[in-house]
């Protein structure tokens, strides 16, 4: 009858007992499978290996004829072989290299030469090992309040256990922390002697990682200050943008003002008259010495004292000067008469009735 050596005990049905292995992802791992031949076991020699996941039995490698065939199993292709050479000679075991999670399953090593046949089955556990945990602090750290500190693999197969140790000062934990099973230690009222350097070590039964963190426990914030602050600040802002939007204002203004006046049509101040000309001014004397002859005494009077706003002085005559009195209304003396161009003109006498005499 053939035997498969190292099985554990024979069951009725030619099983052998199954057995547990764990094993770490990307490590290899041997599956053993020693089988010996009866002498009546004459047959061809067949070894099979398979997976069986969720009720389904997957080859992974075969020998048969002597000769082997791999790269069943396309997940596995390049990563599974035989143990030996030369299977046929009892070591019908493999080797499973890179090993991944989804390796995880039952294995069966069936080995058959006519008429006996028998089958090993053993269960493997591939287990991720904890990735490097995150260590970081939520919340304010301020001394009063509850201090959180977070623990944290992305990676790692259940269950993954975190601790938390104190490597400065004392090397003691606040006595007020609090911690869980998932890397969580909530320091409650916080004080300053809570700072210091913290290592959280993520460890499973394949492997440990760990991490640093440093903790610095700060005073109370004066909150009012900081509002205050802030406010006085905003309002500072608000005032110069003002100032700026005020100086802005003011300059386009004044520019477009500028240039309104530049565009605005002027009124010229009227050019002084010319001076008359000598024959226009002979001319000019000689009517108004015309005029004068015919003027009575009366009319002669009324001339004196009318000012002459028309006339215009020329190059021979000249204005008399402004100190010269002026003779009295009425009684103009002969000289001066000649002197303005006037004739002398005989006036009968009359007497008071108005005769002439």
């Amino acid at each position: 009858m053939l035997c498969i050596a190292s099985c554990g005990p024979w069951t009725g049905d030619h099983h052998w007992g199954s057995t547990a292995i764990e094993k770490a992802s990307g490590e290899s791992v041997k599956l053993d499978c020693h089988f010996s031949l009866a002498p009546l076991d004459s047959g061809p020699l067949d070894i099979e290996w398979s997976l069986l996941v969720s009720d389904q039995q997957k080859e992974i490698i075969l020998y048969s004829g002597d000769r082997a065939y791999e790269d069943y199993l396309p997940s596995m292709k390049g990563r599974v072989h035989f143990n030996s050479a030369d299977p046929k000679n009892g070591d019908a075991s493999i080797n499973l290299t890179g090993l991944k999670s989804s390796d995880t399953g039952t294995y069966q090593c069936k080995v058959k030469k006519a008429p006996g046949i028998a089958n090993r089955k053993m269960q493997l556990t591939v287990m991720v090992r904890p990735s490097k945990p995150q260590c970081y602090v939520e919340g304010q750290s301020e001394e009063g309040k509850d201090v959180v500190l977070k623990c944290r693999s992305a990676e790692g197969t259940n269950p993954v256990k975190y601790t938390w140790e104190k490597t400065t000062d004392n090397q003691l934990l606040p006595a007020s922390a609090v911690l869980d099973l998932m890397g969580t230690m909530n320091v409650k009222n916080a004080s300053a002697s809570a700072s210091g350097t913290y290592r959280c070590t993520a460890k499973n039964r394949v492997g440990t990682e760990e991490c640093i963190l440093t903790l610095r426990v700060m005073p109370p914030s004066n909150k009012a200050g900081i509002i205050a602050g802030a406010v006085i600040g905003v309002l500072l802002a608000l005032i110069l943008i003002a100032i700026i939007l005020f100086c802005c204002c003011r300059a386009r203004n004044k520019k477009k003002y500028e240039k309104e006046t530049s565009y605005e049509i002027r009124e010229d101040v009227p050019p002084p008259k010319s001076r008359v000309s000598t024959a226009r001014s002979f001319t000019s004397v000689g009517s108004q010495r015309s005029s004068l002859g015919s003027m009575s005494p009366s009319n002669l009077h009324e001339y004196a004292l009318k000012p002459q706003y028309d006339k215009i002085p020329s190059d021979e005559y000249e204005r008399p000067p402004s100190h010269a009195p002026l003779p009295p209304p009425g009684k103009m003396a002969g000289p001066n008469l000649s002197r303005m161009g006037a004739i002398p003109v005989m006036i009968p006498a009359q007497n008071r009735d108005g005769s002439i005499v």
